[in-house]
């Protein structure tokens, strides 16, 4: 086995021993190298159950959290999903390796860029991406089986729920403050959604527009 077999190991177990128990989950997780998505001086503690910081004062966030969400999705492979905040393309990975398609939009062109480099590095051919306000989703390309958002709505995220199938599924983290509340929406079937809160989580905030950057 090698350090990066036996670093990995370890993350999957402790996953596993938070709750995090789908196999399909861990397996994506497992198959995707994390530390092709964090800065190299932090390449030692790719493997580690911690949230990291990335260009643009956001963060690549901690394993736990990302198979959490990803378990709470409940992704099948004909699935198409929509992720609101690519970031650095780490959970944009794990999900390409659970649906059909996955279309993410970032606000922060740079981070696209740099994202869309590592899925290229990757081989991961099943993503579109998009430099837009992620409040918004995208319309064009609506409705989705799976949405999941990335950074704190301060309210509840009726636009994007607005862009579900009429069964689907959204997780995102919701609240004003430095710690907000994951919360999962299930489609009714007749345009009503069932909310369920899961667990307290720290994201950036879902900024609207897209960034002015240099």
């Amino acid at each position: 086995m090698n350090l990066h077999d036996d670093r990995a190991g370890r993350l999957i177990l402790s996953l596993r021993q938070q709750g995090v128990t789908d196999p399909r989950v861990l397996a994506a997780m497992e198959s995707i190298d994390r530390a092709v998505f964090v800065h190299e001086k932090f390449l030692d503690q790719a493997w580690e159950d911690q949230a990291l910081p990335i260009d643009c004062a956001q963060t690549i966030s901690q394993p736990y959290i990302v198979g959490l969400m990803t378990q709470a999705l409940d992704v099948q492979p004909r699935h198409r999903v929509l992720e609101i905040g690519t970031g650095s393309g780490y959970q944009c990975a794990v999900l390409s390796r659970l649906a059909r398609y996955v279309y993410s939009v970032e606000r922060y062109r740079s981070l696209l860029v740099e994202a869309e480099s590592r899925l290229r590095t990757l081989g991961i051919d099943n993503v579109i991406t998009k430099h837009g306000d992620g409040g918004l989703g995208w319309i064009e390309q609506a409705p989705f089986d799976r949405i999941m958002v990335t950074a704190a709505s301060p309210a509840e995220p009726t636009e994007l729920l607005k862009q579900l199938k009429p069964n689907g599924v959204l997780v995102a983290p919701v609240g004003r403050t430095s710690v907000q509340m994951l919360h999962r929406y299930v489609g009714q079937g007749d345009g009503s959604f069932r909310r369920e809160s899961l667990t307290e989580v720290r994201f950036v905030p879902l900024v609207e527009g897209t960034a002015k950057e240099i």
